[in-house]
């Protein structure tokens, strides 16, 4: 095994040239595109969550449901959105999900009661999930070679959205109305939708050939699948993640107002900063996992973030806390090196529908950390809640170093 490269920016260019070649350029900017504006959109939520509370006098508990209501949906969203792309290929169905983006958003900009907002969120969980599963799983068989440095690719675009859209929403909350805070983002998704169509040929993953024909058998295929032991330690290691990753993200602009003290401004700067980082963040994490495998690579990814959370709960000032959301940047890494994987563990014949499944149990079980943040930070418990995350990180580092390979 080759050492990796000490030249990031060599990494990143070669892997730029291999991507973009043999006319798979246009795909995987469609494609990464769609994904900026699902996850970008889907963060909006934490830096409006104060808008939120005030306009529905919700409690850090309550905004906390709310949170878990958006991860719960999501997580549910995993294993249709898996199926479907299974039966009715990826371009469909990342067609469709950008098509139901555009309705829920204009649905939750009209929400009148608390009750509507909730289902509502929900709903674009759920259109936002179906998107999940098939990009990860065109991507696979768009790019066998690389599949690692294409995934951190369009996750890297996913945090560029999410470190662009977040404070644009926050400053059209602060200058009209929260509702513009959502509402900018319906015209992006039905142009998302639009370049999907365009650029992304018709296609159906190898995995079609189990989903066309549903049978005992093909279940029991499934369930073999999931019990090869890399996939079941994989789907732990995205379990702890997603569960540390949903609980700070939901929290952070928050947890800076309420306990450090920081404006939402400066607070929605940091949250930005976090995720700006994760464009080099992503695709680094992705070459990694490439040449030296999962448990080495979480090492920087989760381990780094672990230490940054700590160091978290003793700093005040803006730039040490400028500072330490480098440190906790890395956190990004997380989803690229668990999620590629777990796609090259899965067997081919199942790739959509287990992926899917692992997703949804992965993101619904964790999705129940928003509001047990909530609920600690109601109880004066903030800063613990967030060392609890760092513990839980610091578990990730340890099993990954037990994790087989995908090719065992």
């Amino acid at each position: 095994m080759s050492p990796i490269p000490l030249d990031a920016l060599s990494i990143l260019t070669r892997e730029a040239k291999g991507l973009w070649s043999h006319g798979r350029g246009p795909i995987l900017v469609a494609i990464a595109g769609g994904w900026f504006l699902s996850i970008g959109v889907r963060m909006i939520y934490p830096i409006l969550l104060p808008h939120l509370r005030t306009a529905y006098g919700l409690d850090l508990t309550t905004a906390g449901l709310l949170l878990t209501v958006l991860f719960v949906a999501y997580g549910l969203g995993q294993f249709p959105g898996g199926l479907l792309a299974d039966r009715f290929g990826e371009k469909a169905i990342l067609i469709v999900s950008s098509t139901i983006s555009v309705a829920t958003l204009a649905l939750i900009v009209t929400a009148g009661s608390t009750a509507v907002l909730f289902a509502v969120t929900a709903l674009f969980g759920v259109g936002v999930a179906l998107y999940a599963v098939a990009r990860y799983t065109i991507l696979a068989d768009l790019y066998p070679e690389r599949v690692g440095a294409a995934n951190g690719v369009v996750s890297g675009a996913a945090d560029l959205g999410q470190s662009i859209l977040p404070p644009i929403a926050g400053f059209l909350a602060a200058v009209l109305a929260w509702q513009f805070g959502f509402a900018f983002a319906i015209p992006l998704f039905a142009l998302a939708a639009v370049a999907l169509w365009l650029a992304v040929p018709s296609h159906r993953s190898e995995s079609t050939r189990s989903a066309d024909r549903p049978s005992f058998e093909s279940a029991r295929a499934v369930l073999s699948g999931l019990r090869i032991p890399a996939v079941v330690y994989g789907t732990g290691l995205l379990l702890l993640g997603v569960t540390v990753w949903q609980a700070f993200t939901g929290f952070y602009p928050t947890y800076l107002i309420d306990e450090k003290g920081l404006s939402a401004t400066l607070a929605g700067v940091l949250f930005g900063l976090f995720f700006a980082l994760g464009v080099v963040v992503q695709p680094l994490s992705g070459a990694a996992y490439d040449r030296i495998g999962v448990g080495r690579t979480l090492v920087f990814v989760m381990g780094v973030a672990a230490v940054g959370l700590v160091i978290l709960t003793q700093l005040e000032s803006f730039w040490p806390l400028a500072a330490v959301t480098v440190l906790l940047s890395t956190l990004l890494g997380f989803a690229t090196v668990t999620q590629t994987h777990l796609i090259l563990a899965l067997p081919d014949d199942i790739q959509g529908t287990g992926f899917g499944i692992l997703r949804t149990i992965s993101f619904t079980v964790g999705a129940s950390s928003p509001v047990l943040v909530g609920a600690a930070a109601d109880r004066g418990f903030f800063d613990e809640a967030f060392l609890a995350l760092a513990a839980l990180a610091g578990l990730t580092v340890l099993l990954g170093f037990v994790t087989p390979a995908a090719n065992e």
